[in-house]
């Protein structure tokens, strides 16, 4: 763990993504491959292959206002839970999360679970997952994923265009992010850190 309770901020990637490349959050058993970036093509859709472990899973229950989501399965199986209702997939079968769905998902096998996913904007999408994904892999999340209450403030009131979490309910999370953003922001938390946006490199020249 480090010895600060938010990472420092460093300076920004020079390496913009290609195809292929990948990104990973050890914490959640999550390993991302870049199949078609929002700055590719006609749209600003996000295409993955998405390889979850064994006892792999998103960080909570959430909901996505403003995109949509596809998960199809090419290997092992993946739960899901969408507004309340839980499945179980395997390879060959897809599952359609609409913008505005509550869902949660995770490796329900003793395998691999491989899915190609389609985010229908992933401009934003991708950067929130680069800082998610970030710091998880520095050490500043628990055990399922999530950062510490500061930082979480700082995060999710940057990214609620584009995620919202379940729990806390949504009037807590009103009034606690409102009242932990100033403290948050005062001791050095940010929404983003400059090191883990590489997607920038690519988005912003769209």
């Amino acid at each position: 763990m480090s010895p600060v309770s938010h990472p420092e901020t460093l300076a920004a990637p020079t390496e913009p993504y290609s195809s292929g490349d990948s990104i990973e959050n050890p914490v959640t058993g999550e390993r991302g491959t870049l199949l078609k970036g929002p700055w590719e093509g006609d749209d600003a859709s996000l295409l993955v292959d998405l390889h979850v472990q064994p006892g792999g899973a998103v960080a909570g229950e959430h909901v996505h206002h403003h995109l949509d989501e596809r998960f199809t399965v090419k290997a092992g199986r993946i739960g899901f839970r969408l507004d309340g209702e839980e499945s179980v997939v395997g390879p060959g079968q897809s599952v359609e999360i609409p913008r505005g769905s509550w869902h949660d998902w995770w490796n329900a096998g003793d395998d691999e679970a491989v899915a190609e996913v389609y985010v229908s904007d992933g401009t934003r999408f991708m950067l929130m997952i680069e800082n998610l994904f970030g710091l998880a892999r520095d050490g500043h999340t628990n055990e399922k994923g999530l950062p510490s209450p500061l930082q979480l403030t700082m995060f999710a009131t940057e990214f609620r265009d584009v995620l919202v979490f379940k729990r806390p309910p949504a009037i807590a999370q009103k009034l606690l992010f409102g009242a932990l953003r100033p403290i948050a922001a005062a001791r050095g938390y940010r929404g983003t850190y400059p090191q883990y946006g590489r997607s920038l490199l690519r988005t912003s020249a769209r």
